[in-house]
């Protein structure tokens, strides 16, 4: 058992570190969420509960956790039970593949930035293991007994059909082009003025994935599942108390998957260019990588946080329209340029 103490140590303090990340982040993007509404509204935001009301999301956490939580007597309570749990910890889950910096080194040994180095095929495990966030979506709504939550569950459940698709179209011209399904040798082929992708080659796979990422996460103007104005609140209608908290977790969460998603294919990852990260040392290098990362990440959190309170939501037929009749198209075009591109330059 001892042999295996220097590879489990290292994967526990990485797995324990992100989750401290990851619902930190959860928490505090809800802060940001209302106070860059209230900016962009010209309003105050929370302000009350501590310092420039930093401690709102420990306030709002508590109300969560003593509030009732009530079963509908119609509810076919297993499924009711599992709803939440489908829903976020999918998105939790998914960080085991992410890479969020280089190594560091550490009493002469290195270790990588990433919880499970030795996976190769982390684009797949990413795809796959968020798509079955969709499950607990459609569940809740099924299992609720309320017709308005069957609604957005059914929505919930046709967003991802027309979407994946221009997703997986997307990742595949990426993967095309670097001929891998690892993380980490996409984002070593964007050093130096790889870096650019986003505005390169990969110029209509960024759009279409950035755009797809939005219905993903059920964010505006792609938020049909729970359309307030038509379903009463949508899928979760029939949840309260830490339930229906699961439900918000798990939403922030996937947008900071798919924010580190959109950095690792389309941004770089943590590379700067002109800048490398050797010139830091070992240890610091590798501790700037990871916030050159998250930095991008955050960044791309306050766009997701903007046009949700810049754009109206669309309407259903719009958004199907959008999904099989430009992105779906796009996609496929982009991947017959790549294609092309890559047998003038001689790829196998």
């Amino acid at each position: 058992m001892n042999a295996y103490w220097p590879i489990v140590v290292p994967a526990l303090v990485k797995i324990v570190v992100i989750l401290g990340i990851v619902l930190t982040g959860v928490a505090y993007t809800t802060l940001a969420e209302r106070k860059v509404s209230a900016w962009m509204q010209d309003r105050r935001g929370p302000n009350r509960v501590g310092p420039f009301g930093l401690l709102q999301p420990v306030a709002d956490g508590m109300k969560f956790f003593f509030k009732e939580d009530i079963t509908p007597r119609e509810a076919y309570r297993p499924l009711y039970l599992l709803a939440p749990f489908l829903t976020l910890f999918p998105a939790l889950i998914t960080f085991a593949v992410i890479p969020f910096g280089t190594q560091i080194s550490v009493g002469g040994q290195t270790y990588p930035l990433i919880i499970a180095p030795g996976m190769d095929v982390g684009v797949i495990f990413l795809l796959a293991v968020s798509s079955i966030g969709v499950y607990g979506i459609l569940l809740a709504g099924w299992s609720s007994g309320n017709k308005y939550s069957l609604m957005g569950g059914l929505r919930s459940a046709s967003q991802v059909i027309s979407y994946e698709l221009g997703i997986a179209l997307a990742v595949m011209s990426v993967v095309l082009w670097t001929g891998s399904f690892d993380f980490r040798r996409i984002v070593e082929d964007q050093a130096g003025w790889g870096h650019f992708w986003f505005v390169g080659p990969q110029f209509l796979a960024f759009i279409v994935f950035t755009v797809a990422v939005f219905a993903e996460t059920n964010r505006l103007p792609f938020d049909l599942p729970e359309g307030e104005s038509e379903l009463v609140a949508g899928y979760h209608t029939e949840y309260s108390g830490l339930r229906f908290a699961m439900f918000f977790m798990g939403e922030y969460a996937n947008m900071i998957t798919a924010s580190a998603f959109v950095v690792l294919l389309f941004l770089g990852g943590w590379n700067l260019p002109f800048v490398n990260y050797a010139w830091f040392g070992p240890l610091w290098g590798g501790l700037l990588s990871a916030v050159v990362f998250f930095a991008k990440v955050a960044v791309l959190l306050f766009v997701f946080i903007w046009v949700r309170w810049t754009l109206p939501r669309f309407r259903y037929d719009q958004l199907m329209s959008l999904g099989w009749k430009r992105l779906f198209p796009l996609a496929l075009l982009n991947l017959v340029l790549i294609s092309t591109l890559l047998v003038l330059r001689g790829h196998p």
